[in-house]
């Protein structure tokens, strides 16, 4: 076939695509870009002509096929809709020409993966879900099931087909599944049928599980699909077992529900014997089989508590399958407990690491039942001569400390607890990290084991130790030191106050010493080191008695100087990598020093706030704070100095505005804007009325948030909330932002979401609480307080809105997913409503729905509710008593 020059030139182009002289591949790609600029249409157009043109070279070919697919399709989610746009305004007939192009190319290519079959599926991701390219499901289906077919233009169609299910919505899908279906069964049973193609098809089963949810339901269809899935995890090629095993793994987490009558017959022999392959990917599969099982049992536990507490059957009931393999289960796993790496990548995934985890489940699935399965080989191995087997017990008991009750789990790690701290001193690293990562778990979940007089101190001495081990046992060190100091501080508290001792206090100096230096090792990058000894500094520095408040005190101003250094150490970053670990550091830094200031005295604050502040300041006016994550560590800790200052903060209040306001319009990273939001409103807590001077540039603010269209849905529920926190420092100061932020509340009140979507529905939830307690923020600051009474004038501009809010809290209150922050919020503006507007307000309250929520709030678990129940519930009384003796109407 003769080629016109430009399509020569264009092939020649593609093909210095993948050339090594990097000058000749720059050329390269510089050209395309102009092409695809100057002309589009023309220059996909073209792509696809040498996509389909045999005679061209498979460099080529797939070069074609990459840059037709990049023009497609993007990983970011806004760029890829511009893309699909772009695609659907091009003239329909090029299309036409394009598709017969890229589907003539499907079978054709040498290469694998097929350029063409991802072209054709970004091209349908783009059109099928607006009702365009309604033939080509019928047309991929025939390719699969015509006997003429090549074995490439099977496997290169099924591709298709499994890429489109990926990409796809799945209710695009749902009425075309029983044709997906038929080809993707042909692809896996043909008896003539290559591996290649098998895999394909596999693959492409895999990626239409969501929406073929019909045909699971009808037993028939659900029986053949099992069928086919099963007979492939038998293939003696290991990618088609693998890829068959993901599809049951997958499958048993979407349709649990059906899955009785294949377990004992099918799956549990088929995934146990997969458990045992000594071919990781198959193994993998067959452990991650019953970690999904259990993870979803646990799931169905859950569901079966909150069904019978509200006296409903549940939806769904757990078969306990778990349970039932444990014993075949567990045996399996410890084996490959033993199978572990000494130097393997922490991210690597393997066997090992994945019984572990699937032991823990399997743990928190059937709590005691696993552990006369478990502890006869952590006995006989924690003190084996071979290092694996040593931390495969350690690891085995570490994983069950989870689903076990305390009364027989105390006893158990009690009676290890010397085992344990001797293998903090083993000569194997891996064992050394282990036994330290138990130590976390045990810190966490059965602390009063740790803290027990016995073991205290020789604990202590070996994780101090454990310190300058390497970063991957120090880590896990840290986290021992964490659960460590808040066990030891909430036994010794007796009340709500600081106790004035615990049973680290004599250790706490050196143990914070040995933690600062365990900060500043040259190797603190390494496994998350770094981060870990701040993360068990803080939480020492939070759980202190008063007896360790010097060494508090010397923390702080450690804490301040390190924060001054990093910020003169601006000026010598070099390298991208230098300025992560730059930011990380000052976020580090940021997040201890909340800790340290919220211990710190109310007489000694003053005495460091000026050093904190200019030091806060320096950080905002750095390059740093171009990186959301640092400005939203040191938005919060501004806001712990205001916590801890209060009004004395206004001095600071002037110089610190232009920051706040910064926050407050960083849409782009909707984080920072909601860190300075709820800053705002701490703010306003803390200065009282002395804040007036600043409203009107922070409510502008605000209000402009709340009409833009791009800043993030979770800014504008903790706005309302900031509303209320104004309202009630400024108190009739507010009535000239009374009408617009009314007008915003009512918007808001009443809006409705998706219901089937839980995310949504949280979110309504909490915009709804937002605007209750904005609501509530107006009434008090309005009525004002004992000292400081507003006239009746002022609570006047709010008595014509009151119907309005009753009506928007009996909406709440019908709502059956309201959350327990609604009934709260709701419970308390009743309560302030009758307060300030007394008997009138009866006819409006005294109806059923919201007898039914001050009901529901006095049986409420949760204190806060209750409280305000009980309250609301007595000032209707007074307001009732209040009506018998005089008359009066709304």
């Amino acid at each position: 076939m003769q080629m016109d020059p430009t399509t020569v030139q264009l092939i020649q182009v593609l093909e210095r695509t993948v050339s090594s002289d990097k000058n000749e591949l720059e050329a390269a790609e510089n050209f395309l870009e102009q092409a695809a600029l100057s002309n589009f249409h023309e220059f996909v157009q073209r792509l696809s002509g040498v996509l389909v043109t045999a005679t061209a070279s498979p460099v080529a070919r797939m070069a074609a096929g990459l840059q037709l697919k990049n023009q497609l399709t993007s990983k970011d989610l806004t760029l890829k809709y511009q893309y699909q746009q772009r695609w659907l305004a091009i003239p329909a007939d090029t299309r036409e020409y394009i598709k017969k192009n890229i589907l003539g190319a499907l079978g054709t290519e040498n290469n694998r993966p097929s350029s063409a079959a991802q072209c054709v599926a970004y091209v349908a991701v783009a059109e099928l879900p607006v009702g365009q390219w309604s033939n080509l499901i019928p047309l991929l289906v025939n390719n699969v099931v015509n006997p003429n077919s090549t074995e490439m233009m099977k496997e290169a169609t099924l591709e298709t087909i499994g890429y489109i299910c990926q990409e796809i919505e799945s209710e695009v899908l749902v009425s075309q599944s029983n044709q997906i279906l038929t080809a993707i069964i042909h692809g896996m049973k043909g008896s003539s049928t290559s591996n290649h193609v098998r895999l394909a098809a596999t693959s492409a089963l895999y990626n239409s599980l969501e929406f073929t949810k019909g045909n699971f339901e009808i037993e028939s269809e659900r029986n053949f699909i099992m069928e086919v899935v099963c007979e492939a995890t038998q293939s003696t090629n290991t990618q088609v077992k693998v890829a068959a095993l993901q599809c049951l793994v997958k499958i048993m987490s979407l349709y649990y529900q059906y899955m009785e009558l294949y377990m004992a017959p099918a799956l549990f022999p088929i995934t146990l014997e997969a458990m045992k392959s000594d071919i990781d990917e198959v193994a993998l599969q067959g452990i991650e089989f019953w970690s999904n099982v259990s993870d979803e049992e646990v799931d169905l536990a859950l569901e079966e508590g909150d069904a019978s507490e509200v006296g409903r059957p549940p939806l769904k009931v757990s078969r306990h399958y778990a349970k039932g393999a444990l014993q075949f289960l567990v045996p399996v796993l410890m084996k490959k407990l033993t199978k572990q790496e000494e130097f393997d990548d922490e991210d690597d995934w393997n066997p090992s690491k994945a019984a572990g985890v699937c032991l823990m489940l399997l743990s928190t699935c059937c709590e005691e039942a696993i552990v006369p399965f478990v502890l006869p080989f952590v006995k006989d191995n924690i003190k084996s001569h071979d290092w694996r087997y040593r931390d495969a017990a350690v690891m085995a008991f570490g994983s069950i400390l989870g689903g076990v009750e305390p009364t027989t789990l105390k006893p158990l790690v009690e009676q290890a607890m010397p085992t344990l701290i001797e293998l903090m001193y083993d000569s194997s690293v891996v064992v050394r990290d282990t036994a330290a990562w138990t130590f976390g778990r045990i810190c966490e979940i059965i602390p009063e084991a740790a803290i027990n007089e016995t073991y205290l101190k020789p604990l202590l001495e070996s994780l101090v130790n454990g310190l300058k081990a390497e970063p991957r046992v120090a880590a896990n060190v840290c986290w021992a030191f964490t659960g460590l100091a808040q066990a030891s501080y909430e036994s010794a508290c007796e009340d709500e106050n600081q106790p004035e001792t615990y049973c680290m206090s004599q250790y706490f100096d050196f143990i914070i010493q040995r933690l600062l230096e365990t900060t500043d090792r040259s190797d603190g990058a390494q496994a998350n080191l770094r981060s870990a000894a701040y993360e068990a500094l803080m939480e020492m520095v939070k759980n202190s008695p008063r007896d360790c408040y010097v060494t508090v005190q010397k923390t702080t101003m450690v804490i301040l100087e390190r924060l001054q250094q990093v910020l003169q150490m601006e000026t010598h970053i070099q390298s991208h990598s230098d300025r992560a670990q730059y930011n990380d550091l000052q976020s580090l830094l940021c997040a201890t020093l909340q800790s340290v200031l919220r211990k710190v005295t109310p007489e000694d604050a003053p005495q460091i706030s000026d050093v904190i502040m200019t030091a806060l300041l320096a950080m905002f006016n750095s390059n740093s704070c171009k990186s959301g994550g640092v400005q939203e560590d040191a938005l919060m800790a501004v806001s712990t100095l205001v916590e801890v200052l209060g009004e004395r903060f206004l001095k600071y209040m002037d110089v610190f505005k232009p920051y706040l306001c910064l926050g407050l319009k960083n849409h782009a990273e909707y984080q920072v804007c909601c860190v300075a939001v709820g800053l705002t409103g701490d703010i306003c807590r803390a200065l009282k009325s002395k804040i007036i001077p600043y409203c009107d540039e922070i409510m502008t603010l605000l209000l402009e948030n709340l009409g833009n269209n791009t800043v993030h849905r979770s800014v504008k529920p903790q706005i309302f909330s900031v509303f209320g926190d104004i309202a009630l420092s400024i108190g009739p100061e507010f009535k000239k932002y009374l009408d617009i932020v009314l007008q915003t509340l009512v918007q808001a009140s009443q809006a409705n979401v998706d219901r089937s979507d839980y995310d949504m529905v949280d979110y309504l939830n909490e915009l709804r609480e937002g605007v209750l307690e904005a609501y509530t923020g107006i009434v008090q600051g309005f009525r004002g307080d004992s000292t400081n009474t507003c006239p009746e004038a002022e609570i006047a501009l709010v008595e014509p809105h009151v119907p309005y809010i009753i009506q928007f809290i009996t909406l709440i209150a019908q709502d059956r997913e309201h959350s327990d922050g609604n009934i709260s919020a709701a419970l308390g503006l009743i309560g302030d409503l009758v307060t300030v507007f007394g008997a009138k307000l009866l006819p409006m309250v005294d109806t059923e729905p919201l007898n039914e929520l001050l009901m529901k709030g006095k049986k409420s678990r949760n204190s806060k509710t209750k409280t305000l129940a009980t309250w609301a519930v007595k000032e209707i009384r007074k307001a009732k008593a209040a009506a018998n003796n005089t008359t009066s109407s709304w």
